[in-house]
């Protein structure tokens, strides 16, 4: 669900198509005189103003300065100070819950994935699916890196955060402590010096550092280096001593002008990342761009209306009728390129990228592109095994060996590893993604994955999910009656097992974003003493630390913590085991 694409949002408006509007003479004229002109300013306008009644209606009130909140609910450690990790920091904090934010990186890494895009990437679905907070204003439709980070670092800054945040604290440990006096579960991240929270919110996301893999022929230092590092081909002279560059790369001091302009490029790989190298590529002037497919991905149109319908299938998985969405994507979207229509997976088997101008480029020759397997680099390029459409991987084909004077790896990025947490929150059969809700674990509700479980899914990351997990987060920890016990929580991902057996991928391997509101529904119907929660939980309304609301949460968590009539456990260090009993 990451949403990345390298198209400037002047790209996709109503401009593409105002050849049927005017005259082009029209185009020509003086700004000021032009209609067009005035078209847009109206269009760029009404699109700020439905954002700022979102703003009006869902955003909750920030502090009001930086100070520790003098009577917080409790406490809560936000691990990754990405897109994700900001907007449910911002969240606790405004729903009167202290929170300290951990961030590996530097100041710099503020913002996450983003952080380390190409200036030139930016979102593939409309900035209105893209709401990470309620109050997130877009000035374009489909915004770059840029104005992504400055959004993410407003937030961050509106939400007092910057005191709260750890910058250069690489969480290497989560260790459980003490309960509290209300009997909530407290952690200690890594020696405890921040004190014990009352939850942890991981938002580690799904990518990590750039992914390399190593192929024959590459340097020795390019790639993934195997123990025995000796390339014998590389004795024999056959090196592609060229620039070869990660995708995340393309606009960094690695990819110079004169390397890039003029010169043949060859792009391994095609999801994502790979239609974002090979924009950037034409983008900065390359003379001829080549993508090196080993498998095809579905493209669909940024077009706001279809991807919100395309959302909108609830059922998460490939159905009887899925083929009326391909059949009308290979009529539309494929015209001219059918053959680069994928054969062996369904729309709804994995996430599409979404995209306007990639196909059109393979249309217009700006880029070739090729099914086949990269077998090695040689001194003129890549050696490929040029593979017929529909055949498997490595499959017999035909050899080719494609010039280049550029490499670029689109291999996307390592997951990030939750090594952190102790083994025993996800048990057999309840590791990442089938967790509960797809973002809790099932052993212990008070850790929850924002954003770091999820495999493939139609849909976006950043937009109200993120708030929506991170209140149910702080309902279970005001409410003990609303809090599921473990066999619950089981229960509810075997059964999105039985009902979504045989699914590509797993039952939670993909998901719609109609599937995921079904889910937090579900989440209320099936528990009506949770009903009352459904505003604050779905719209973000009430629990803001008032004098009453403090005494009446206050008053229900001391009644069932003596209704338990147990004493505080006392710590082992974070050895023990997960408690089970209810209401944990």
């Amino acid at each position: 669900m990451i949403s990345r694409d390298v198209i400037p949002a002047s790209h996709y408006s109503l401009e593409k198509h105002s050849g049927l509007l005017f005259h082009p003479t029209m185009m020509a004229l003086p700004p000021i005189l032009n209609p067009w002109t005035t078209i847009k300013a109206i269009w760029r306008l009404c699109y700020i103003f439905v954002q700022y009644i979102v703003v009006a209606i869902f955003k909750p009130p920030p502090p009001k300065h930086a100070d520790p909140l003098p009577n917080p609910y409790g406490r809560v450690a936000v691990i990754g100070a990405g897109l994700t990790g900001v907007s449910s920091a911002a969240h606790c904090i405004a729903h009167n819950f202290e929170v300290v934010l951990f961030e590996a990186g530097s100041r710099s890494s503020l913002g996450g994935i983003w952080a380390h895009e190409n200036s030139t990437s930016g979102l593939q679905l409309n900035s209105h699916l893209y709401r990470f907070h309620p109050a997130v204003v877009w000035r374009n439709a489909f915004p770059l890196r840029d104005e992504i980070l400055s959004e993410i670092a407003r937030v961050w800054e509106e939400y007092k955060l910057e005191s709260r945040t750890r910058f250069e604290t690489r969480v290497t440990s989560v260790k459980r402590a003490d309960d509290d006096q209300f009997g909530r579960h407290q952690w200690l991240i890594n020696n405890g010096e921040e004190g014990p929270f009352s939850a942890v919110i991981v938002n580690i996301g799904t990518c990590g550092k750039p992914k390399w893999i190593h192929l024959d022929g590459m340097p020795k230092d390019k790639g993934e280096q195997t123990e025995d590092s000796d390339n014998p081909t590389e004795n024999n002279g056959s090196v592609f001593k060229k620039p070869i560059v990660h995708s995340s790369e393309l606009d960094s001091d690695a990819v110079s002008e004169e390397a890039i302009k003029g010169k043949r490029v060859v792009v391994i790989g095609s999801g994502a990342s790979g239609v974002e190298a090979v924009e950037a590529a034409i983008q900065r002037g390359a003379g001829g761009v080549v993508m090196i497919a080993r498998t095809d991905k579905w493209i669909i149109p940024r077009n706001i209306f279809f991807d919100t319908f395309l959302a909108c299938q609830p059922f998460g998985r490939e159905m009887p009728l899925s083929f009326l969405w391909e059949a009308f994507l290979k009529q539309w979207q494929y015209y001219g390129v059918k053959d680069l229509v994928p054969m062996d997976s369904g729309l709804f088997e994995g996430t599409p990228v979404v995209n306007d101008a990639f196909l059109g480029h393979v249309r217009s020759g700006a880029c070739r592109y090729i099914h086949g397997d990269p077998v090695r680099l040689t001194e003129q390029g890549v050696h490929v095994n040029v593979r017929e459409r529909g055949t498997k991987l490595d499959d017999k084909g035909r050899k080719e060996t494609i010039s280049a004077d550029l490499i670029v790896l689109a291999t996307g990025y390592e997951k990030p590893s939750i090594d952190f947490l102790p083994d025993e929150l996800f048990p057999e059969g309840y590791q990442r993604p089938d967790l509960y809700l797809q973002n809790f674990s099932t052993e212990d509700w008070s850790v929850l994955l924002t954003n770091s479980a999820y495999m493939s899914a139609i849909g976006t990351v950043g937009h109200f999910h993120i708030g929506i997990y991170t209140r149910i987060l702080l309902t279970l920890l005001l409410d003990p009656n609303t809090r599921p016990i473990p066999k619950d929580m089981k229960l509810w991902v075997d059964l999105i097992s039985f009902l979504k057996r045989g699914a590509k991928g797993g039952p939670l391997g993909f998901f719609t974003y109609a599937e995921l509101t079904i889910w937090l529904f579900m989440f209320h119907l099936f528990r009506p003493d949770r009903l009352r929660w459904l505003f604050f939980i779905m719209f973000g309304w009430g629990i803001h630390g008032d004098l009453k609301e403090r005494k009446r949460i206050k008053k229900t968590l001391t009644v069932k913590a003596s209704k338990h009539g147990e004493p505080a456990p006392k710590s082992d260090g974070g050895k023990r085991k997960i408690r089970r009993e209810k209401g944990h």
